[in-house]
């Protein structure tokens, strides 16, 4: 397959339409869809956090989106099974597109199957202790100095600790959360984090809520480090991995997710410039 760096989520759209990423969209359908509203309150937090979820299958992979509450009804999944990708990456939803352009890319490379993926297992036992070990995972791929400003955009409170732990400011940002478990206080204006960081962490959520775009020029433009942790469209964020193209590194974890298990499962880790082709 031949392709080139996309700049924005709609280049690579276009280009996964065109066929440069390999088998034609129209000629790979949805087998399953399924719509979740999950709540999950570590132990110790005051925070319930309200999670949806679109996911899509497609052959031997799944893709997903996070959505805001209201934003696709659980009716769509009625008519989605056997539906071509092609007609789905067109859809007026943004999360619908998300998914399929996430299902496409991981059918077309599993992060299984990618050589330059890292393998992280997560060990098995209760939510808390399987949080811990997947932000200390996102923090590992932060190269920071001491004192750096990392902005946060997309909370999870293990992860501000982790962040901490290998000296970094926390800049946090969400347009859910008003303050961290510790009673900073959380902005929902991703530019003023961004103005301030030396780094930036951020979710595959900012897929769905259509800021990814503006965070990937900021960091290209500006030289600043950029790490994904993505359950929504993690191979989404994977294609942004070359050289120059905004993601620096990437923290994957595509479905099963790690909180709907107890069990050890796996999360993949990647660096810019050594993403699986």
């Amino acid at each position: 397959m031949s392709h080139t760096t996309p700049r924005t989520v709609a280049e690579l759209t276009d280009a996964v339409l065109s066929g440069a990423y390999g088998p034609d969209p129209k000629d790979l359908a949805v087998t399953s869809a399924f719509w979740l509203y999950h709540t999950t309150r570590l132990a110790g937090g005051e925070v319930t956090y309200h999670n949806h979820y679109l996911l899509l299958r497609v052959g031997r992979s799944f893709g997903g989106c996070s959505f805001e509450a209201g934003e696709l009804a659980p009716d769509f999944c009625e008519n989605a099974s056997g539906e071509t990708l092609d007609t789905l990456l067109r859809n007026a939803s943004t999360p619908v597109r998300i998914a399929a352009l996430d299902a496409y890319l991981a059918q077309v490379l599993p992060h299984r199957e990618a050589a330059s993926a890292e393998p992280v297992a997560l060990p098995a036992g209760t939510p808390e202790v399987r949080a811990r070990a997947r932000d200390a995972a996102i923090a590992g791929l932060l190269d920071i100095e001491p004192g750096a400003k990392v902005a946060l955009i997309g909370v999870v409170n293990p992860l501000v600790a982790a962040i901490r732990e290998r000296g970094g400011v926390c800049l946090p940002c969400d347009l859910n959360l008003r303050t961290t478990q510790w009673g900073e206080q959380v902005t929902d204006d991703m530019t003023e984090v961004l103005k301030e960081a030396d780094a930036v962490v951020a979710t595959g959520m900012t897929l769905s809520n259509g800021t990814f775009d503006l965070i990937l020029e900021h960091c290209r433009e500006q030289g600043v480090p950029l790490v994904v942790y993505a359950q929504t469209g993690s191979a989404v964020a994977r294609a942004f991995l070359s050289a120059g193209a905004g993601v620096t590194a990437l923290n994957a974890e595509p479905f099963p997710f790690s909180q709907f298990s107890a069990d050890q499962t796996v999360l993949y880790r990647y660096r810019a410039g050594e993403e699986g082709s």
